[in-house]
């Protein structure tokens, strides 16, 4: 079918018929159709990739709740004043 778009070749290496052979029991409707499965897992590694940023995006601001205000009252009023007066100018 003619596109615009970059089409890509990917050889089938044991690893990916590994792959295409899991998709195919994953999804038994697509298993004679290997470029479908291959679209999938496609699909499904995108969807994959984008819930762990997630989590971990989640994860970091856990820790910046967990440790926000844990220095509050350990420095002084003016502390940061008085360390830039001491910066050579």
């Amino acid at each position: 079918m003619p596109t615009q778009r970059p089409r890509h070749t990917i050889t089938e290496t044991d690893d990916v018929a590994r792959a295409l052979d899991d998709a195919a029991r994953r999804w038994p409707d697509d298993r004679d159709a290997r470029g479908r499965l291959l679209l999938r897992l496609v699909h499904e590694g995108h969807e994959a990739i984008g819930a762990d940023g997630e989590a971990e995006a989640a994860k970091r601001r856990r820790a910046i709740a967990s440790t926000s205000g844990a220095l509050t009252g350990v420095y002084d009023e003016g502390y940061l004043s008085d360390l830039r007066d001491d910066w050579p100018k």
